[in-house]
């Protein structure tokens, strides 16, 4: 009988408390969520406006490769359409977005 008095003046045990067993339950999650910002999804970002910052930048002249792998030169520009000049006179219309980088002329 007394046993069981001791067990009833016992302060609650950790997870049985309501602020700090909702902490604990949810820490981890905050946790994993602030690493991927930092190691996912702020370099993607990051990258993302400077190649938006690249693609503004494009002029006509500039040696260009698209993500496909086919190499030109600009040979006009327009909000979302590059004419690239990929051999004489031949010209291909390419979306603004799928030019990939500026190379140097070979």
């Amino acid at each position: 009988m007394f046993i069981e008095d001791a067990f009833a003046m016992a302060s609650p045990s950790a997870g049985q408390g309501g602020a700090s067993g909702f902490i604990n339950a949810f820490l981890p999650l905050i946790l994993m969520f602030v690493v991927f910002y930092f190691i996912l999804i702020r370099p993607q970002q990051k990258k993302a406006k400077k190649h938006q910052e690249f693609l503004t930048q494009l002029t006509k002249g500039d040696y260009v490769v698209t993500s496909s792998g086919m190499y030109g030169r600009v040979h006009g520009v327009t909000d979302a359409v590059v004419i690239l000049e990929v051999g004489d006179n031949v010209k291909v219309k390419i979306a603004k977005p799928y030019i990939a980088g500026r190379v140097e002329e070979k």
